[in-house]
């Protein structure tokens, strides 16, 4: 995997979670907490889920102690849509920073994180990706069960925004 393509790759996801919070945004404080009801998570807890794992696998394959990183980011810290937003502009800023300076070959290198996880980097990073997708999925389908509109997600909507600009 190049690294170029790998940046397209966030470029979407961060993207796609941009869109993710701004329909959220039309939630009520109520609805934003409300416990689960059909998924694993509620709506607050499945978008810190999703951002808790952007950030911790970041500072995983960059070598942080496990303390750091094998710790739940907590619902309770985000009481709204614009708190969680803030936190996830500052990790997508790290994020783009770290990624813009990586190589083809890094990208390539087998990272052992120990416990039998052994895949070149660039696994890690589309895991990332994968996981905020599915993670976006059961956000948007809570949201639909609240009334409230999203928009498609899919990467290619996000390439049609890019040829629309």
């Amino acid at each position: 995997m190049r690294q170029n393509d790998i940046v397209t790759l966030f470029d979407f996801n961060y993207w796609a979670n941009r869109q993710l919070l701004a329909a959220t945004a039309a939630a009520t404080a109520a609805q934003f907490v409300a416990p689960p009801q059909f998924t694993y998570r509620g709506l607050r807890g499945t978008l810190v889920h999703t951002l808790d794992v952007e950030w911790s696998w970041r500072i995983r394959v960059r070598g942080a102690h496990p303390e750091l990183w094998d710790k739940s980011l907590a619902d309770d810290d985000y009481a709204t849509v614009a708190a969680l937003a803030e936190h996830w502009a500052r990790d997508e800023t790290e994020m783009r920073s770290w990624l813009e300076g990586l190589s083809d070959a890094e990208l390539g290198e087998v990272a052992n994180l120990g416990n039998g996880d052994r895949f070149p980097l660039w696994y890690y990073l589309v895991h990332i990706v994968t996981h905020s997708e599915q993670q976006r999925r059961d956000a948007a389908l809570i949201l639909n069960a609240l009334g409230h509109q999203v928009p498609d997600l899919e990467f290619l909507y996000y390439a049609d925004t890019l040829a629309a600009r």
